[in-house]
């Protein structure tokens, strides 16, 4: 499928970005709009935001339908992926797995259900999206794949997050097990691996970190925005990322050079 003349680089797309109702997934919907996709908006608890968002994509010229899923379950991902299909007449061409969880605990401390909530969450819910779309555009020739992951899944320099690092990491393994299948189809799939980030989090899981230690170990001497996670993914969604597959772009401000 080509995209609509004139209504920009992502036009007569429809894109899908998981955990897009604040945050990174905020402006990644934002900017995949503006690129003249049209986005399905997700969230799990807070409809009022995700409302929001699609308000905002709307206000761009783009079309919005917002989804409630929880994205650890198969079916509901099923049912994202068909609602946005149906709400915009053509099967989804671009998916963002974004949605994360970032509980810090002490190994000894995470129980088997810990374990399996983080990996459903943070990997399975990858895997379930990309089971939904990935047969539609290998049919189309055409298709974006993103995972977002997160540097400690390269640097393991926080401590207390063993199920968190071993899905992140996990998360680029897939990538490259899609890549290598369905790159002859013509579907890229790559991560995006957001470092030091400026977004609202819970407090309760970051007291570890030393802010000041931080900024000081970044090579451009402030933190990421939202909206530097969501350039990445417009450049890998768009014919400017045609020749990229199975890679990870690391948008850290040189925290960690790779």
């Amino acid at each position: 499928m080509s995209p609509d003349a004139g209504a920009g680089d992502l036009g007569g797309r429809t894109a899908v970005v998981t955990g897009s109702g604040r945050n990174i997934g905020r402006a990644i919907a934002l900017a995949l709009a503006a690129s003249g996709a049209d986005v399905v908006v997700n969230g799990h608890r807070d409809r009022g935001r995700v409302d929001d968002v699609v308000r905002e994509v709307e206000a761009l010229g783009a079309r919005a339908v917002g989804v409630m899923a929880d994205v650890s379950d198969p079916a509901a991902v099923g049912e994202l992926v068909r609602a946005g299909t149906e709400a915009f007449g053509r099967p989804v061409g671009i998916a963002v797995s974004n949605v994360g969880q970032r509980r810090r605990q002490p190994f000894e401390e995470i129980t088997v259900d810990d374990w399996h909530d983080v990996l459903a969450t943070n990997l399975s819910s990858a895997f379930y999206l990309a089971h939904h779309v990935l047969p539609a555009m290998r049919e189309q020739g055409w298709g974006r794949v993103v995972h977002i992951s997160g540097y400690d899944g390269w640097t393991g320099h926080i401590d207390q997050r063993a199920h968190n690092v071993a899905a992140k990491a996990g998360l680029h393994g897939l990538t490259k097990a899609l890549a290598r299948e369905y790159g002859p189809a013509g579907v890229t799939v790559n991560t995006v691996a957001p470092g030091a980030i400026a977004t609202q989090r819970d407090p309760e899981q970051y007291r570890h970190i030393d802010v000041d230690d931080v900024l000081r170990r970044l090579a451009i001497k402030d933190f990421g925005r939202p909206e530097d996670v969501a350039a990445a993914c417009v450049y890998l969604a768009g014919e400017s990322g045609r020749f990229v597959t199975g890679q990870v772009l690391h948008v850290n401000g040189g925290e960690f050079m790779f």
